[in-house]
């Protein structure tokens, strides 16, 4: 049995790996596949995958491709999940902000540096026209330290996936004043460079397992139930998320990563172009 160390973030687009690890679908053939959760996000993620922590991560990928440019020695080998990430735009509940006009040098609460909340909030910021130099951070690590943050008023907004912040909204611990869809597919599959050498045909496993688990997710039975019990969702927000989710079984072509690349450089999150064998490894 080959083990292979996977991590990714603790939310529903990821719950296809715990499913079929529990199913027995990767260790039917021969892999050993141990997930860990990271609830901390993108910057996290990159951190484990430098340090050897981890061998496969399912990451954001605007924040692996700045990452891989910035030393990072993994590739892309995949897309996840092709379907556009769609960031809320949260603010306290008793906050006087309403609108994202509003919260122009505003202080964003991000999980840390190089992580997605940091990258949107940089991509929201470009589309408002506000000057990128002019944002303050404040790191809090996960959604709890946002809620924290946003409540002492040590930070004014937060950014993160609209579905897993709605029961705090619900709730009314958050009021969401906007949402800033990515420009570009969410979710991708990086594998250390080292673990694709040495392991090349485990990991092509792992991914034909994945994919073959993906393409028939949705008719899973009673899986709107099972997530939202999992995640404490309303169903009827699951089965809208579950509408605009697209899970892909595609690697990334040039033109794609080009297309990332340019939106990335004109946003001024990467300031140089990596090319195609640099950052993408096709399996």
């Amino acid at each position: 049995m080959k083990k292979i160390k996977i991590a990714g973030v603790p939310e529903h687009f990821n719950f296809p790996w715990t499913k079929a690890i529990a199913d027995n679908k990767f260790s039917d053939k021969g892999i050993n596949l141990e997930w860990t959760a990271i609830p901390e996000g993108t910057g996290r993620l990159n951190q484990m995958l430098r340090d050897g922590q981890t061998d496969m991560a399912i990451i954001l990928t605007e924040g692996i491709i700045k990452d891989i440019l910035a030393g990072n020695h993994s590739k892309i080998v995949q897309i996840y999940v092709e379907s556009p990430l769609i960031w809320g735009i949260h603010v306290d509940h008793n906050s006087p902000f309403e609108t994202p006009e509003s919260l122009k040098d505003k202080i964003v609460a991000i999980s840390r540096f190089g992580s997605g909340s940091e990258l949107m909030a940089r991509v929201h910021a470009h589309q408002m026209g506000w000057d990128n130099d002019r944002m303050q951070f404040e790191i809090v690590n996960t959604i709890e330290g946002a809620v924290t943050a946003l409540q002492n008023k040590s930070a004014d907004y937060f950014m993160w996936e609209q579905f897993m912040t709605k029961p705090l909204v619900d709730q009314g611990i958050f009021r969401r004043v906007g949402v800033c869809p990515t420009p570009w597919p969410s979710f991708v599959i990086a594998v250390r460079d080292e673990v694709l050498e040495n392991d090349t045909e485990a990991i092509r496993t792992v991914l034909n397992v994945i994919n073959n688990f993906t393409k028939n997710f949705k008719k899973e039975e009673n899986i709107s139930t099972i997530l939202s019990d999992t995640f404490n969702q309303n169903e009827n927000d699951i089965l809208e998320w579950m509408d605009l989710t697209t899970w892909s079984q595609s690697s990334m072509d040039e033109s794609s990563l080009n297309k990332v690349q340019n939106e990335l450089l004109e946003l001024g999150i990467i300031t140089k172009k990596g090319t195609f064998a640099e950052i993408v490894k096709a399996l």
